[in-house]
């Protein structure tokens, strides 16, 4: 990356030393800008982390414990389980680090102008693909086109790339893009957007090589990564081993890849299925742990990691939903009253044992670093029953529905418990993963796990923008989409802030989300691992991990 100073950089370095920041957070916005890692450690006054000095070994299978869920296109991943099935041999151009910085992969360095723009994107010089083709400047310009498209079902990327597209086609916009030569991308937006780099980095952002038509990319097979696909299978195993033939560019770089054979192992939802295979030695990492089950796993003495995150759960309604042929979900009157009748606190008290902080019915989070402190959500139950008995949904019978797994499942019991005494009929369906993950956009009455994302405006830009992909509230606000548009704009926090606080105003006032808490996320291994610790935004990067020495 360039270790030129972006016009935002100095507001960016006094909200740091303020305090209204944290490193972390001020490091994935330097570096999105642009900025070295030295650079933006330099500018923050604060030393680059200290890197792990245990010595790795050459070799070995490590044994995942995590979902295995079947793949498809990787522009239409929804889970970031499926990310970590391909990322050993997908790679994307930008890596987010669990240090909060934005790394070059495919990518070597890029630019930003100060309204964000106009982007110069760098490749690496030498990266080949798998098979022996040369990785240029056309893969690059293909697949941001393929992110463009619209017309794919689910894919997320192309909300995400607003600014390169054309409205009226759904297609990467003419002039949007132009490749000088074959490691020189130009990218013209139409529209800012201080988040391109940050959503490169998202593990549906996957680099696919030209031959790639869709479906599993296990079955393809073609990547830059340093592992090749072996097999897999949904709701058992997948497995990737390194591979021989293949004189991976990033071992120069980074070091690594350590490990022989990588196996991810499914053993459903239930965390005392995971331990159990912890303590058979059948497993070397969790992908996550959870609840009182992190305490089980200090006890039987495995390695436990911890991190901050802007990890969250949001209990929404669907306001286009139909329920015995009507859309009780499309008045925000009763959605205010849903939220009032919820105390937050109590949620993270019984349903997120782990630990985490208080939310307050907006989705953005205080490491975020425009976040703005509105106060906290309003918790009346008085005022909620007497609006719901106002508006005549005092019969009604809501259905919460929740995947059946220990933190999601405990969190919608107490909200369930809370709408109960709110006066409200509230039935449970608790599914399994397999029923749940396949339709979690479409329920009207649900609890959904939305992953940590560095700037506060790439998870609103998923998940409320209207007609977005992932938007599973139906929410569609004309005055919400312009603010949004102007904080994307915007690169320095302090002048973000206002345009955010307006923005997570408006989601409160309509009631959209009950969302209770942040998450702190952990993870556990067999304390034989270098480089395995908890990723903010779930990511495993497996050319870093091996076995100690």
């Amino acid at each position: 990356m360039s270790s030129a100073l972006h016009p935002a950089a100095p507001g960016l370095a006094r909200a740091l030393k303020a305090g209204r920041m944290d490193r972390r957070e001020f490091m994935a916005r330097a570096t999105s800008l642009g900025m070295s890692v030295a650079a933006a450690s330099t500018l923050g006054a604060l030393p680059a982390p200290a890197l792990a000095q245990t010595r790795i070994a050459q070799g070995g299978t490590l044994r995942i414990q995590q979902n295995v869920k079947a793949l498809d296109d990787p522009r239409a991943y929804d889970w970031s389980e499926m990310g970590n099935l391909t990322r050993g041999f997908l790679e994307n151009l930008v890596e987010y680090g669990r240090d909060g910085a934005f790394r070059g992969m495919l990518l070597s360095s890029w630019s930003a102008n100060e309204d964000a723009t106009r982007y110069v994107l760098n490749l690496r010089p030498g990266i080949q693909w798998n098979n022996g083709d040369a990785f240029t400047s056309d893969d690059v310009a293909r697949n941001i086109a393929r992110w463009c498209d619209s017309s794919v079902p689910g894919n997320s990327m192309a909300g995400r790339f607003l600014g390169l597209s054309d409205p009226d086609t759904g297609q990467l916009r003419d002039g949007a893009l132009e490749t000088p030569d074959d490691l020189t991308v130009m990218l013209e937006l139409s529209q800012p957007d201080i988040a391109l780099i940050a959503n490169m980095s998202d593990y549906p952002a996957a680099v696919m090589h030209a031959g790639y038509t869709g479906g599993d990319p296990f079955e393809y097979g073609i990547g830059t990564g340093p592992f090749r696909p072996v097999s897999l299978v949904p709701g058992e195993r997948c497995v990737l081993e390194r591979d021989p033939e293949h004189n991976w560019w990033g071992t120069e770089v980074f070091g690594g890849p350590y490990l022989d054979r990588v196996e991810f192992m499914d053993f459903g939802t239930d965390p005392a299925s995971w331990v159990a295979a912890a303590e058979a030695d059948s497993v070397d990492l969790l992908y996550e742990t959870v609840g009182d089950f992190i305490e089980v796993m200090d006890d039987i003495g495995w390695t436990g990691t911890r991190t901050r995150s802007a990890a969250t759960a949001v209990i929404r309604t669907n306001v286009r939903a139909q329920v015995n042929g009507e859309t009780p979900y499309g008045d925000a009157r009763f959605r205010r009253a849903l939220a009032l009748a919820v105390n937050n606190e109590i949620c993270l008290e019984l349903g997120y044992v782990a630990g985490g902080s208080v939310a307050a019915n907006h989705h953005v989070s205080p490491i975020h670093p425009a976040y703005a402190d509105i106060g906290p959500a309003p918790f009346d139950p008085a005022q909620a029953i007497s609006d719901i008995r106002e508006l005549g949904m005092d019969g009604f019978e809501l259905e919460l529905i929740t995947l059946d797994d220990e933190w999601q499942r405990n969190t919608g019991d107490v909200v369930a418990a809370q709408l109960s005494d709110a006066g409200l009929s509230v039935r449970r369906a608790i599914l399994p993963g397999a029923s749940f993950w396949k339709n979690w956009k479409d329920f009207p009455f649900s609890l959904t796990e939305w992953n940590h994302r560095p700037l506060d405006v790439q998870v609103l830009n998923l998940a409320y923008r209207s007609g977005a992909p992932w938007n599973e509230t139906g929410f569609a606000n004309a005055e919400f989409d312009a603010l949004l548009d102007q904080a994307m704009a915007l690169a320095d926090p302090e002048a973000r802030r206002p345009v955010i606080a307006r923005i997570e105003t408006i989601l409160r006032d309509e009631g959209i989300i009950i969302q209770p808490f942040w998450r702190a996320l952990f993870n556990h291994h067999n304390g034989r691992l270098v480089n395995a610790e908890r990723h903010p935004a779930n990511e495993i990067h497996l050319y870093r991990i091996g076995f100690a020495a």
